[in-house]
């Protein structure tokens, strides 16, 4: 009897613990449950939340020579401003055949307009030249008494003389008939001033260096053989149109570009620079039709006439 009581009682106990254990473990588990919920609902920064949220990296000055003050308060960066591209496509020229003339830089070089100096001056140039030196005395010789007596004509017996050439290819003497060097020419005639025009065909083949240095080893033996010879570099004259579109190489932009060469030669030399070749272009910087002997490259009678006017109206 005696023992059943103590059994009975022992299995209340045990009753009564495993009551108090398991409500021990739902409190616990309701603890966690609301400590969760109330972490998940905090902000950062919330009183009582220690929350570090700097980045190493982020918001930190790496340049030491950098004393700016830091932003502080609700101020917000701007981010940096990037210029924007520009998608306007660049403005480009209308293609033009056009050359474009370039006057010569006024200097004491380049001759200046004169009082019309007449026959007597024209008289006592000579002209040394290619073949559009050689038509001066062919058209004196058929009828154009105005332009320059075929006497004062220097070139070799093809009726040209290439820049290039000038040195070993022998010279007519217009008084007999007679090739000669152009140092022993020059030598034999001392004329008191030498108007030289070359470098058309040069164009074609020549660059700027070669051109110069060939215009100038002619220039100072000249100068060698004949110091007293007022020396006079005329320009090259333009073509026409329809000269340039045979494409041969000779065309008035490379003209264009010898002339401003030849000046230079004259600058280098302490020689004059005769720009006759303004004489002749048209609007368009082109020789003119009725300029030319029908080829497109040589002048006629009327030309020719043009230039010896500018020439006796543009003095040393």
């Amino acid at each position: 009897m005696h023992w059943e009581v103590v059994v009975k009682m022992s299995k209340k106990r045990s009753r009564g613990f495993q009551s108090f254990w398991v409500g021990a473990i739902m409190v616990s588990l309701l603890l966690v449950l609301f400590s969760l919920i109330f972490v998940s609902c905090s902000k950062p920064g919330d009183e009582g939340m220690d929350v570090n949220l700097e980045s190493p990296d982020v918001g930190k000055n790496e340049d030491p020579e950098n004393n700016e003050d830091p932003l502080t308060g609700n101020e917000e960066q701007q981010p940096e401003e990037t210029p924007a591209q520009n998608t306007t496509p660049p403005t480009t020229q209308t293609p033009t055949n056009d050359p474009q003339y370039t006057p010569p830089v006024q200097s004491h070089t380049v001759l200046a307009q004169t009082e019309d100096m007449g026959r007597e001056y024209l008289d006592k140039i000579y002209f040394l030249g290619d073949s559009t030196t050689y038509g001066l005395g062919y058209y004196y010789d058929h009828g154009y008494t105005d332009l320059v007596t075929s006497k004062h004509v220097w070139t070799p017996s093809s009726g040209t003389l290439t820049l290039d050439q000038w040195s070993y290819v022998a010279i007519v003497n217009p008084d007999t008939g007679e090739e000669m060097m152009l140092p022993d020419l020059l030598a034999l005639k001392k004329p008191e001033y030498l108007c030289i025009t070359l470098g058309v065909n040069g164009v074609s083949f020549m660059k700027e260096q070669y051109f110069k240095d060939s215009y100038t080893s002619l220039v100072k033996k000249v100068q060698e053989v004949s110091p007293n010879t007022k020396i006079i570099l005329n320009s090259i004259y333009p073509v026409t149109t329809g000269y340039e579109e045979k494409g041969n190489g000779i065309n008035n932009l490379k003209i264009e570009a010898a002339n401003l060469w030849i000046q230079n030669v004259a600058e280098s030399c302490g020689v004059n620079y005769l720009d006759s070749a303004s004489a002749l272009r048209n609007e368009n910087g082109y020789l003119p039709d009725e300029h030319t002997n029908g080829d497109g490259l040589h002048l006629n009678g009327e030309a020719f006439g043009l230039v010896v006017q500018y020439i006796r109206t543009h003095a040393c």
